[in-house]
């Protein structure tokens, strides 16, 4: 069985041999990995892989009447499949005594050789893919020479794409990396840093997913994406902190996004609560056009950040007031004071005169329709500076 893995039969030349050795049909599927193979192709693939995947997260139910065995396939400590054993459909309820369980424990062993095939292969690919994002992210690529390295890549740029960016914090970064390729096949991935993590565990910064998704053919090409680009991102966040940029309608804008969402992953690193306003707002909205400002032209967004509500940061860290809470309640509240008296759990006197406060140090009035649009951008050019403020 493994000479057929090195002689590159891959899964279904496992499966085919140790059928023959057990008699009857076997397959095998690893969800973790989105693979799967069967000896032959009136196996219920589909059904097994559910199966599987019920077994890996450990959900209670007998296994199916045509089921004859099951053996784990372990990656390290990690179960990420099996191989199983169906009975066969023209036995009659006779079947030949055989050593099922050995059968399958030879064929699990081949399988962990064909992960290791794959993942090596995976890796050299990756470094290919991380080879074009690093030139993106350093503006070292024409857009006609990124749409070219991309499609060879099986990435289709010439309908815009969203960028993602993650930080890992778990043990498994190519575990979670292989999540963004199961979800969306045509992304070009990049783990990167992982050498330098996996050396100095201790003082190298945990390792990052870079990814491009390309936008799905269709006028409602870019609602997909951006659908697509929240899911896996929420999905990623079981391994660390997860931003996505907002859509590019070119690969011209490529690098663009991958620096806004950079930008963004900074922003939901210092602050878990802002992970779940910017995954809605980066679609449309303020958010999106802060961000795309600020990673065109950082200055203009640190400038009305400034001019808006930087007194009231500087107020609270050396007075330990609470003006920026108290705005962003008022807001949050449509401007009714009563409301936000009770949020706060203050008198509603407090509140006017926190509110009196506001309007003498920045010089808008929190009561007046575009005072208050003022202060709300200059909250949220806040929020996504914080990272970079001196604290």
């Amino acid at each position: 069985m493994i000479n057929a893995i090195l002689e590159g039969q891959g899964l279904r030349g496992v499966a085919e041999l140790a059928a023959v050795d057990a008699g009857g049909p076997v397959a095998i599927v690893l969800p973790a990995r989105g693979l799967s193979a069967a000896s032959d192709d009136d196996v219920p693939i589909d059904d097994l892989v559910r199966l599987a995947v019920s077994r890996l997260r450990a959900v209670n139910g007998s296994p199916p009447d045509w089921l004859r065995g099951v053996e784990p396939v372990m990656a390290g400590p990690e179960t990420v499949g099996y191989v199983l054993a169906l009975r066969r459909r023209d036995t009659n309820g006779t079947e030949l005594a055989l050593d099922i369980a050995e059968v399958l424990r030879v064929a699990a062993l081949a399988v962990v050789t064909e992960i290791a095939v794959v993942d090596a292969r995976d890796e050299l690919a990756d470094e290919i893919r991380g080879s074009l994002l690093d030139d993106l992210r350093g503006g070292r690529i024409t857009v006609d020479e990124t749409v070219r390295r991309a499609s060879r890549m099986g990435c289709d740029l010439t309908r815009g794409a969203v960028a993602l960016v993650a930080e890992v914090h778990s043990s498994r970064p190519r575990h979670a990396a292989a999540l963004v390729r199961s979800e969306h096949p045509g992304a070009i991935i990049e783990v990167a840093s992982t050498a330098a993590a996996a050396a100095n565990p201790g003082e190298a910064p945990p390792p990052r997913i870079y990814a491009v998704l390309p936008a799905p053919p269709g006028a409602d090409g870019e609602d997909k994406i951006l659908v697509a680009a929240r899911s896996i991102a929420r999905r990623l966040r079981a391994h660390g902190p997860a931003a996505f940029s907002s859509m590019c309608g070119s690969a011209a804008e490529v690098g663009r996004a991958i620096a806004e969402a950079e930008l963004a992953l900074e922003v939901v690193s210092g602050d878990e609560r802002m992970a779940a306003q910017l995954d809605e707002g980066m679609g449309n909205g303020v958010y999106r056009l802060l961000f795309r400002a600020l990673a065109a032209e950082p200055g203009e967004v640190r400038l009305f950040y400034e001019e808006t509500v930087e007194p009231l940061v500087a107020h609270d860290r050396q007075y330990r007031t609470d003006l920026i809470e108290t705005l962003e309640a008022y807001l949050a509240n449509d401007a009714n004071m009563n409301a936000t008296a009770r949020v706060l759990y203050v008198h509603r006197h407090t509140v006017a005169h926190r509110l009196g406060r506001i309007r003498e140090l920045t010089g808008f009035d929190a009561a007046i329709s575009d005072n208050r649009e003022r202060l709300g951008l200059g909250l949220k050019a806040y929020r996504i500076l914080a990272p970079t403020l001196p604290q």
